[in-house]
C-alpha cells in the first residue's frame, strides 16, 4: 500500500492547471489590494543638469551594477550575463541524471539542487547588497552607518602582475578540474569527459565572482590579471 501511494501519479489537468490557476488569481489580488494602498516611491520631476547620487537601476538591474565595481564593463554587463543564460540553455543537455524525473528532490539530485541554488543567492546577494548598502559615489555603507558620512574614493587598490595573475588562473582552473574528479570520480564516471569538462568550466567561472569580490573587500585587489585587451 505504502508503494502504491508513493507512485501514485497526479495529472497536470486539472490537478496541476488548478493550483496554478488559484494562485495567479490569489496573487494578482494581493498586487492589486498592495498597489491600492501603498504610494509608489516616486522621487520629485528628473534634473537633467543634476544627477541623483547614488543613482541607481531598477532593482533587478543592481545586481550587474553591483558586478561594475569588481569587473570591467563589458565582462560585468555583457560576458557575465551571456555566460549565465548559455548555461541555464545547455543545462538539459548537460544533466544526464535519469533520477528525480517527473518530480522535485534533492536527495536524487544534490549536484545541481546545491550548486543552482548557490549561484541563484549569489545574485541575490549582489542586488541586495547594490540596493541596500550602496550609497553616494557607490561606496559601501553598513545598514548603521549614515549617508551623511563622507567616504573617500578606494586610491589602495592593486593588481598583481600579469604572471601571477596568469599563475593564479591557470592554477585555479587545474584544481578545479582535477579534484572534483579525484575527491568523487562518481562525478566524472556519470557525465562523461566532454560534459564534465563543460560543467566545471561553468561552475568555475561561477565561483571565480565571489573570489574576485573577496579579494578586492578583503586584499584590495582591484583585477586579478590585467592586460592590453581586458582586465579580470
Amino acid at each position: 500500500m505504502a508503494y502504491q501511494d508513493h507512485s501514485k501519479k497526479r495529472y497536470t489537468w486539472p490537478d496541476l492547471v488548478v493550483i496554478e490557476f488559484l494562485t495567479a488569481v490569489a496573487l494578482t489580488i494581493i498586487l492589486l489590494v498592495w498597489a491600492l494602498l501603498v504610494n509608489a516611491p516616486l522621487l520629485e520631476v528628473a534634473n537633467p543638469g543634476m544627477s541623483e547620487n547614488p543613482s541607481k537601476a531598477p532593482w533587478y538591474f543592481v545586481g550587474l551594477q553591483e558586478l561594475l565595481v569588481y569587473f570591467d564593463p563589458w565582462i560585468a554587463g555583457v560576458m557575465i550575463p551571456f555566460i549565465i543564460i548559455v548555461s541555464l540553455v545547455m543545462i538539459p543537455y548537460l544533466d544526464n541524471n535519469p533520477r528525480g524525473i517527473g518530480h522535485y528532490t534533492y536527495s536524487q539530485r544534490r549536484f545541481a539542487v546545491t550548486h543552482f541554488i548557490i549561484g541563484f543567492s549569489m545574485w541575490w546577494i549582489l542586488i541586495g547588497i547594490g540596493y541596500f548598502l550602496r550609497g553616494p559615489n557607490w561606496q559601501f555603507y553598513w545598514p548603521w552607518e549614515s549617508w551623511g558620512a563622507v567616504k573617500g574614493v578606494e586610491e589602495h587598490l592593486w593588481s598583481p602582475p600579469p604572471w601571477a595573475g596568469v599563475t593564479g588562473l591557470i592554477a585555479y582552473l587545474t584544481l578545479g578540474m582535477i579534484l572534483p574528479a579525484i575527491i568523487q570520480r562518481g562525478l566524472y564516471r556519470r557525465f562523461g569527459t566532454f560534459r564534465y569538462i563543460i560543467v566545471m568550466s561553468i561552475l568555475l567561472m561561477m565561483y571565480l565572482v565571489p573570489i574576485k569580490i573577496l579579494l578586492r573587500l578583503l586584499f584590495h585587489i582591484r583585477y586579478i590579471l590585467v592586460t592590453r585587451w581586458f582586465n579580470i
